[in-house]
């Protein structure tokens, strides 16, 4: 696999999110009287932003107010509460580093919201340097639209083919396709393996450390 930058997703890839996002959640619906939900369920929300994961959250029918007030407590509780529920995954501390010693290119883009992204990506990374790190945002539509992985190109300057995404969901992939970059899919997220093995990406890892085969 010939690289010239990756662009890599955050929850479910990069970070461990799903106790932070699970407690937050949970009790943002808790302050509106709707029932919680367990962690592995909460598992299968995740990926598409915010709105969407409180929309899988709430009670069927839901009204647009209830959702907007069930946002805006999620929001408020995660901003304050998400570093006791966030774990970088083992070995990508390492494989980052590694990576930036070679001089690689990288990037992150998530559909989260683009305050916690940066937030995020800057409490849980201080020593790395990424060239771009984009979230969701007003007015630019989230993964899969390419839209983010287009404009993290042309912020490193190079073309869509040197670049691969690395992601833990179907989405990624998709993302990834739609923007003509490489892809590659990881088994230690929130998704299935069996989900990403029948979107076939250009390779599937297990561990971080299998990165490095594919970049040789």
């Amino acid at each position: 696999m010939t690289v010239q930058g990756l662009i890599f997703d955050l929850d479910g890839t990069l970070v461990d999110s799903l106790p932070g996002i699970a407690a937050s959640l949970n009790r943002a619906l808790a302050s509106l009287s709707l029932p919680p939900h367990g962690l592995h369920t909460i598992r299968g929300f995740i990926g598409n932003g915010a709105r969407v994961l409180v929309s899988r959250a709430a009670p069927p029918g839901s009204d647009e107010p209830l959702l907007a007030a069930l946002e805006q407590a999620f929001k408020a509780d995660y901003d304050l509460t998400w570093p006791q529920g966030t774990l970088v995954y083992p070995g990508v501390a390492g494989l980052l580093a590694e990576l930036q010693k070679r001089g690689t290119a990288l990037a992150v883009l998530s559909n989260k919201p683009h305050a916690f992204t940066t937030a995020m990506v800057g409490g849980m990374f201080p020593a790395v340097a990424f060239a771009a790190v984009l979230g969701q945002r007003a007015g630019i539509p989230h993964k899969p639209d390419p839209a983010g992985a287009n404009e993290i190109a042309a912020i490193l300057g190079l073309p869509a083919q040197g670049l691969t995404l690395i992601g833990d969901s179907t989405m990624d992939i998709e993302t990834a396709r739609r923007a003509g970059m490489q892809t590659v899919a990881v088994s230690w997220g929130y998704h299935d393996r069996e989900a990403l093995e029948a979107v076939m990406p250009d390779a599937l890892i297990d561990t971080p450390d299998e990165l490095f085969a594919l970049l040789q």
